[in-house]
């Protein structure tokens, strides 16, 4: 209410997004303990003769489940689980079969946004010479998809019978993901322009598109860290600049977080590093199963787990990953 609190745009942004964070956490609270009070209510009128034993154990249940997903949501618990992120797929080595498990990754996660009722924006695509993708990375935007999400990070293993193999082989690829926290105005993240090196160059997709005939697509090097990030969403090159920096501020600002942990928790760090054959998940499509090997959690159901369905393994991760 203070007339002069828009004075300072940053400033509001910042009081405003801390607003935000306390207003989730104190809904999280009061869900929960309206379901707990609405179970003791019922199982009160229970014990008078009111009502029956199936709906006190169906409020039971209720009350159980929210507080199960207060518990979980709690791991939630670091300043850029908050934000929304950038996801890298990449194809592993096995050309073809690879190329196309990678493009398979990238529906599952477009999908999972689409279900979950996030907004999500390819920022860049290279695709395979024959099928699939060789890589794509996609900005998914919603309150704490990062939180959500950073346990995706690492290598996604497929075993199926191949479609391209005319003998019909059983078939292994990989591809890994990456999970970046998208930072936003609220963060600062000071870079050297003296720093970047930049090139342009003419966008990759379907031909004949205005994006494919102009050198609109923008690639910058950090080379302090090497860290390398391509943008060719916009049609127009400046947009994309302005896109590519905050890929770039984005993976900055993860590396940071990385040792900062790593400075902390030794251990943690060493188990969560991301090594080409060290798979988190397998996806095993002619047994029917999908395995996290981090926290043993598998179903039998592959088809809804393609189609977006990973909440599960996700909720499954975090909740390992805070018992330790």
């Amino acid at each position: 209410m203070d007339p002069d609190f828009w004075n300072d745009p940053e400033r509001g942004k910042k009081v405003m997004k801390e607003l935000k964070s306390h207003q989730y956490w104190v809904k999280v609270y009061e869900d929960l303990k309206t379901a707990i009070d609405e179970a003791e209510i019922l199982n009160e009128f229970f014990k008078e003769g009111e009502g029956t034993e199936e709906e006190v154990a169906a409020k039971y249940q209720a009350a159980l489940d929210a507080m199960e997903e207060a518990e979980f949501k709690s791991t939630l618990n670091q300043p850029e689980d908050e934000l929304s992120c950038i996801l890298e797929i990449n194809a592993g080595a096995g050309g073809t079969e690879s190329c196309d498990w990678a493009e398979m990754l990238l529906r599952m996660y477009t999908m999972y946004a689409d279900k979950n009722g996030y907004k999500w924006n390819q920022l860049n695509r290279v695709d395979g010479d024959v099928a699939g993708i060789k890589s794509a990375s996609i900005e998914i935007l919603g309150d704490y998809t990062y939180g959500y999400l950073k346990g995706e990070n690492g290598v996604h293993r497929l075993v199926r019978i191949s479609p391209f193999n005319a003998q019909g082989k059983r078939q292994t690829s990989f591809a890994s993901v990456f999970v970046h926290p998208l930072i936003d105005d609220t963060i600062e993240i000071e870079i050297n322009p003296a720093d970047l090196e930049w090139d342009r160059f003419r966008a990759s997709g379907a031909g004949g598109q205005h994006v494919n005939k102009t050198e609109s697509a923008v690639r910058i090097r950090h080379l302090p860290s090497g860290i390398v990030v391509e943008c060719q969403q916009e049609r127009s090159q400046h947009l994309n600049r302005e896109k590519a920096m905050t890929m770039l501020k984005s993976k900055l600002y993860e590396a940071e977080i990385q040792r900062q942990n790593a400075e902390r928790d030794k251990v943690e760090a060493g188990k969560t590093k991301i090594e080409w054959g060290a798979q988190i998940r397998s996806y095993v499509l002619d047994d029917r199963r999908v395995k996290d090997h981090r926290s043993n959690y598998q179903t039998g159901n592959t088809d809804a787990v393609l189609d977006g369905e990973i909440q599960p393994f996700l909720k499954a991760f975090l909740m390992i990953k805070k018992n330790g």
